[in-house]
C-alpha cells in the first residue's frame, strides 16, 4: 500500500483492528427462547384490555370518543370516521407481548403495540439476534436489531417490536440481579411519582387525588368556527368544574394546523391551561417550531408520543419545537433508547413526561431527575375510576394512591407477573431465523 493510501486510511477510520464477535462469558446464563403473543380474541381484548388505548374497547368507551364529545384526530377530516376513533382502526393492531426465557428459568416480559405483524418480525427476524446470547448484553442486541432493520424500519411498527424485546431484556436483567430495573439505571432520584390523569372528566381525576388532568380536544379545523367555539366552551366548563388552581392540559392528538393552534392558544389564555399536547402530525417539525416561536402565551407546548428513537427526538430538540418531550417507553425504542433520549433532552434543559406506559416508564422516571411526573390513563369505560393501564395482562400492576405511584423496592425487574390466561402465540417456528 502506498504512503498516500496509508495516510488516507488513517484519516477515515479509528478502528485499528477488526473486533471479534461478541460471545457470552463462560458459564453465562443465556437466552433460551423468545415468544411473542397477542390477546387471544377480540372479546378478551375488549373486556380485559391490553396496552393503553391502542386495542379494541367496549362500545361507548370514552377513549374512542362519544356522542357528546368526539376526540379530534387526523381522521376527523372525513365525516364517516370523525365521531369514533375505533371507526378508522385505532385498535386494529392491538398489543404485542414478548416473553424471553433464560436458561436458568427466569422469564422477562415486554409490551408494545403491533399485534400479529410485530409478532412476525420478532419470531422471524429479530429472534436470530437473541437465542444463545447473554441477556445482559442489551446494548449489543439493540444495535443488531436496529441495524438489521434500517432498510424497512426506523419508526413505527419495527421500533415498537424492538421496544417490546428490549423491555423484556431489562426485565430479565433486573431479575438476574434481583433488583428493580431503576437500580440498574443508577438508582432512584425520587421516592415516588406524582401523577396526572388523562381522562374524560377532569373533576373525577381531581376527586381521585390526581395532581392534574389532561382531556382530549373534541373538534379540529374541519369543524370550522362552530367547532372552535364548542372547544372553548368545553375548556371553559372544565375549568369551572375543577376550580382555578387544578392543573389542566389539552391533548390535540395530531389533529390541528399551525394557524388553528396559534388561534387556540390565544383563546384559551383565560383558562390557565398548563400545556397543549401534540397539536400537529409528528413529522411537521417546521410547523412545531413555528408555533413555539410565535406562541405569546404562558401555555407550554409538548409532543413526542408518536416520535421514535434518539434521531427523531434530536430533530424536535434541534428545531426548538417543544417545551416538554413525551416519548412512550414501549414505542420509542424501549428503555435502552429512552435513556439516550433522556440524556439528550437534559443537554437542552427540556423535561420529559413520558406518554403513559405504566411500569416501563415508572422505572425510567425513578432513575432520572428530568422526568418530574407520570401520566396515568383512566381507562375505565366512563373514565371515572382507576384500573390497570395494561388491563389484566399483569397480576400485580402498581396503581396510584392519592395521585402517587410508589414502586416496591423488593420486587425485581419491572416488578410485575404476566397473566398468560388469554394469550395466543400466532407464529411458532423456531427454525426460521435466516
Amino acid at each position: 500500500m502506498s504512503s498516500d493510501l496509508v495516510r488516507l486510511h488513517l484519516k477515515i477510520s479509528i478502528n485499528f483492528a477488526i473486533l471479534p464477535d461478541v460471545e457470552p462469558d463462560e458459564n453465562a446464563i443465556k437466552i433460551k427462547d423468545v415468544r411473542s403473543y397477542v390477546i387471544k380474541s377480540e372479546e378478551n381484548e375488549k373486556l380485559q384490555g391490553s396496552s393503553a388505548y391502542y386495542h379494541k374497547q367496549v362500545e361507548g368507551h370514552w377513549i374512542d370518543g362519544t356522542d357528546q364529545w368526539p376526540i379530534a384526530n387526523p381522521m376527523s377530516l372525513y365525516q364517516k370516521y370523525k365521531s369514533r376513533r375505533n371507526s378508522w382502526g385505532i385498535g386494529a393492531l392491538g398489543s404485542v407481548i414478548v416473553e424471553i426465557e433464560l436458561t436458568n428459568g427466569i422469564n422477562g416480559v415486554g409490551i408494545s403495540i403491533g399485534g400479529q405483524p410485530a409478532c412476525y418480525l420478532i419470531e422471524y427476524h429479530f429472534r436470530r439476534f437473541l437465542i444463545g446470547e447473554d441477556p445482559l448484553n442489551i446494548e449489543y442486541i439493540w444495535d443488531m436489531m436496529w441495524r438489521s432493520s434500517i432498510n424497512y424500519g426506523r419508526k413505527g411498527l419495527t421500533i415498537q417490536a424492538i421496544s417490546a424485546i428490549d423491555l423484556a431484556l431489562w426485565d430479565c436483567a433486573g431479575k438476574l440481579r434481583n433488583e428493580p430495573v431503576y437500580k440498574l439505571l443508577g438508582g432512584k432520584t425520587k421516592n415516588s411519582l406524582p401523577c396526572y390523569a388523562t381522562c374524560y372528566n377532569p373533576l373525577a381525576a381531581k376527586n381521585l387525588g390526581f395532581k392534574g388532568a389532561k382531556f382530549p380536544l373534541p373538534y379540529g379545523p374541519a369543524d370550522g368556527d362552530h367547532g372552535l367555539i364548542k372547544n372553548i366552551q368545553r375548556i371553559k366548563d372544565i375549568r369551572f368544574s375543577v376550580g382555578n388552581d387544578f392543573p389542566l392540559m389539552i391533548d390535540c392528538y395530531m389533529s390541528l394546523t399551525v394557524p388553528y393552534t396559534l388561534k387556540l392558544l390565544e383563546l384559551i389564555q383565560p383558562y390557565n391551561i398548563k400545556w397543549l399536547e401534540e397539536a400537529l402530525p409528528p413529522d411537521q417539525y417546521n410547523g412545531y417550531s413555528q408555533i413555539k416561536k410565535e406562541n405569546r402565551t404562558t401555555c407550554l407546548l409538548t409532543c413526542g408520543e408518536h416520535e421514535y428513537t434518539r434521531w427523531g427526538f434530536k430533530l424536535l430538540l434541534d428545531n426548538y419545537c417543544v417545551d416538554i418531550l413525551q416519548p412512550d417507553v414501549t414505542w420509542a425504542g424501549g428503555l435502552t433508547e429512552c435513556r439516550r433520549i433522556v440524556a439528550l433532552a437534559s443537554a437542552y434543559d427540556i423535561p420529559i413526561v413520558p406518554h403513559g406506559s405504566s411500569i416501563y416508564s415508572y422505572h425510567l422516571q425513578y432513575a432520572f431527575p428530568n422526568l418530574p411526573m407520570s401520566e396515568f390513563l383512566l381507562l375505565s369505560p366512563n373514565g371515572d375510576s382507576i384500573s390497570p393501564i395494561f388491563g389484566q395482562l399483569f397480576h400485580d400492576e402498581p396503581l396510584p394512591i392519592n395521585g402517587w405511584i410508589t414502586l416496591d423496592t423488593y420486587k425485581s425487574g419491572f416488578g410485575v407477573t404476566l397473566n398468560k390466561t388469554n394469550l395466543f402465540r400466532p407464529y411458532f417456528n423456531q427454525n426460521r431465523t435466516k
